[in-house]
């Protein structure tokens, strides 16, 4: 991508990936009632699609689609499931119930700063890192979002059991 596509995407991702999870927080136990969901099923599907989402990253390389746009790709699956994904929902909603909307809320701004932050400097850190170190970052943190799915997979099916 250009780098205004870049950081168009970037921007996108980080604001649609915090308002996402601010809605999980306000109404998230509530919206998983409605459909009568409970988290651990969330956790279920949540890690089957990480999980093919790590498996493209280690076989392609990258997470490859059809050309879109930086905001669409900003969207998913960047923000989602990416940056807010089962188990940030699943943190979130644990948090807000132990600690309350306040302490939930000024978290998550925290966390969302650091990572619009990180990302501003992308190009910078993958010209330190170059080609080379870029894609073996990337895969080695595919493999770990591959063990964190699978971990959410075993959690939902040991909570039915």
């Amino acid at each position: 991508m250009k780098k205004k596509d870049k950081k168009k995407a970037f921007n996108t991702a980080t604001v649609v990936a915090f308002f996402l999870l601010i809605i999980f927080v306000l109404t998230g136990k509530h919206l998983l009632n409605l459909f009568n969901i409970s988290i651990y099923s969330f956790m279920i599907a949540g890690g089957i699609l990480l999980l093919i989402i790590s498996i493209k990253i280690l076989i392609y390389g990258e997470w490859t689609e059809k050309v879109i746009s930086p905001e669409n790709i900003g969207a998913v699956p960047i923000a989602f499931p990416l940056l807010t994904g089962p188990g940030a929902i699943t943190t979130a909603i644990v948090i807000i119930q132990t600690s309350g909307f306040l302490a939930t809320f000024i978290a998550v701004l925290i966390v969302f700063f650091l990572v619009w932050f990180a990302l501003q400097f992308i190009d910078e850190i993958y010209s330190f890192l170059g080609r080379l170190g870029s894609t073996v970052i990337a895969r080695l943190m595919a493999i770990f979002i591959a063990a964190i799915a699978i971990q959410f997979i075993i959690d939902g099916v040991n909570a039915y059991r």
